[in-house]
């Protein structure tokens, strides 16, 4: 350890002075410093590459006994201990995914909107009726929410809205898109 501090600090001051300071003899110095690399610093070199690699292969998402058998499928060997060690090291972590959160709470004192349409979904003119839902898409970023409208005579999409929280302006947007594309057909 203090052999690596003489080697970053003598650029700027004399060796034999950083020796003395670090009470290590200039000799030991020169001799760690002509030493050929150990076979487990080799060893290490590698299989900080290869952990890269498999952290890169399984997008971050495994931790470290799912990973040790990722490393043995791919013909590499290691300890649990040495792959936390080298992981921390390298500043690597596992990718959490979050956990489900209910998001409607039924429970509310709100207002209702009426069910005007009584389970009649049988539509005769196109924009009498229309339906909309909001459901959530998981990605590798998170919840993505779509709120979709509906038109019932035709079944098609007539708006929709993506946010990554589920909030009023959310649906407001979809509605929002839906009604100025039915403007723009009847003009």
């Amino acid at each position: 350890m203090k052999f690596g501090l003489i080697k970053g600090w003598r650029e700027q001051y004399p060796v034999l002075g950083l020796c003395r300071v670090l009470e290590v003899s200039e000799s030991g110095y020169y001799a760690w410093l002509n030493r050929p690399v150990s076979l487990r610093k080799q060893a290490n070199d590698r299989l900080e590459i290869e952990i890269q690699a498999a952290q890169q292969r399984t997008r971050g998402t495994y931790g470290p006994e799912r990973l040790q058998r990722d490393l043995a499928d791919n013909g590499t060997h290691i300890g649990i201990d040495r792959i936390k060690r080298i992981r921390r090291k390298l500043g690597l972590r596992c990718i959490q995914k979050r956990k489900f959160k209910a998001t409607t709470d039924s429970r509310h004192s709100l207002p209702v909107a009426p069910n005007l349409l009584e389970r009649n979904f049988n539509v005769l003119e196109p924009n009498k009726a229309w339906v909309s839902d909001i459901t959530y898409i998981p990605t590798d970023e998170g919840w993505l929410y779509l709120a979709g409208i509906k038109d019932l005579f035709s079944g098609e999409l007539v708006g929709y809205a993506l946010h990554e929280r589920m909030t009023k302006n959310l649906v407001m947007q979809a509605v929002f898109r839906a009604v100025s594309g039915r403007k723009s057909i009847r003009a």
